[in-house]
């Protein structure tokens, strides 16, 4: 459950900050309101997954969640230009998130 919990909150993370991008500084009411929602799901997942998980290994997954879906949601919905050696390192991001779970005894 712990990990499920830390994966919520990660995909939570991407909810955030793609709302954060769209309130454009707080202007617009509803999207600040996703912010603080998607902010407040986020930060409760990851300390019901610390209660179970050392810190260790949830705060790297939960931040390496966020990092590679807010790239993705970037690039996709944004269409922010990435280069091809940017997504190699999205793919490095990914890999080592698998890795710290597969390896984590946990």
């Amino acid at each position: 459950m712990a990990w499920i919990s830390l994966l919520i909150a990660g995909l939570f993370e991407v909810v955030w900050a793609t709302a954060m991008k769209l309130s454009n500084g707080f202007s617009h009411p509803l999207w600040t309101l996703a912010t603080i929602i998607g902010m407040t799901i986020s930060f409760g997942g990851l300390v019901l997954a610390t209660k179970h998980l050392p810190i260790s290994l949830a705060y790297p997954i939960w931040t390496g969640i966020g990092a590679v879906g807010s790239v993705i949601v970037g690039a996709l919905y944004f269409h922010d230009q990435l280069s091809p050696l940017t997504w190699v390192f999205v793919a490095c991001l990914i890999v080592s998130i698998i890795g710290i779970k597969l390896t984590s005894g946990h």
